[in-house]
């Protein structure tokens, strides 16, 4: 059989987020196909046949699929699902809120936030904020997981030639209407995909200073900017700021956290970064436990010196 992948997309380009779930089902079943369901969003299912892996890309159009309204989608991969033995989607909100439809219509258990393939029934997932790790077996015909991009490496968005085919949609459930959005811009990398972020905590003590000491050195390192939740909870940060086990999951290749204890629910967020860099006049504080490099300082006097160094 052969697995399938839920395509996040904006109905021109793929996300990363897919990427990574492509190595995933690969681990799974080494045949691989990618929906994608959209309007108008022939640009983004040639962008899934050019991913290195995918062996079949189905493309449905219509207009209830614009905005990926999860009731439609799930009643779309329904109509699919028999012909496959694992249905992936990227442990995203979009992922999330598909994917639990889809398991209980299928009445087959959920396969949560997998970091690794064992075999294709065996999977491991973190538990308790990350602290322990959980293999899972499952037993279903069908099994439907969601995946933690950060535990799968990205597979390469060029290089494939798979067949486009067009599926028939299904109809408009009529349970759910996109009413409008709003959206954050900025020039700055995505959290979850940026190479480099920096984040800061509550020792910031304002967003004044938030801004005035965070963002130059953001700047001068090209990053995303991130917050821990205690941070964002004061008002010091906007809300999709947060890194952490409530907030967004992210695995750069370099992690630089201010003035952050290191609580566990912000450790899970972000300890699978490949180097963590962390600035705390505490000596005690749990964000060292993880950093590969630690500066016990005043982040107030340390992180200009740092910029002014760069």
């Amino acid at each position: 059989m052969a697995a399938l992948v839920i395509a996040e997309h904006d109905n021109a380009s793929i996300k990363p987020a897919t990427l990574n779930t492509v190595t995933a089902a690969i681990a799974c079943e080494g045949n691989v196909h990618v929906l994608v369901a959209g309007l108008n969003a022939g640009a983004a299912a040639q962008a899934a046949a050019q991913i290195a892996g995918v062996a079949k890309v189905i493309h449905v159009d219509g207009a209830h699929f614009e905005h990926g309204l999860a009731e439609n989608m799930a009643a779309q991969v329904l109509a699919i699902a028999a012909s496959y033995s694992h249905i992936l989607f990227p442990a995203t909100a979009s992922g999330k809120n598909i994917a639990p439809r889809v398991a209980a219509k299928l009445d087959v258990g959920q396969i949560s936030d997998i970091t690794r393939v064992d075999s294709p029934d065996t999977f491991e997932r973190p538990i308790y904020a990350g602290n322990a790790i959980a293999t899972v077996q499952s037993t279903d015909a069908i099994r439907v997981i969601t995946v933690r991009t950060t535990g799968f490496d990205a597979a390469a968005a060029s290089g494939g030639s798979a067949s486009v085919e067009s599926a028939q949609p299904q109809r408009d459930s009529g349970k759910s209407t996109f009413m409008g959005s709003e959206i954050a811009k900025s020039d700055r990398p995505e959290l979850t995909a940026a190479k480099v972020i920096v984040s800061g905590g509550r020792a910031l003590g304002s967003a004044e200073k938030f801004n005035e000491v965070m963002t130059p050195l953001a700047d001068k390192l090209g990053a995303a900017l991130g917050a821990s939740r205690a941070a964002v909870d004061a008002g010091y940060a906007p809300n999709d700021w947060q890194v952490g086990q409530t907030g967004k999951i992210v695995a750069p290749q370099l992690y630089v956290a201010a003035g952050i204890s290191g609580a566990i629910q912000h450790l899970a967020g972000m300890k699978d970064a490949k180097v963590i860099v962390a600035i705390n006049k505490d000596p005690e504080a749990p964000i060292f436990s993880v950093a590969d490099y630690g500066l016990e300082a005043d982040l107030f006097a340390a992180v200009p010196e740092l910029v002014a160094a760069l």
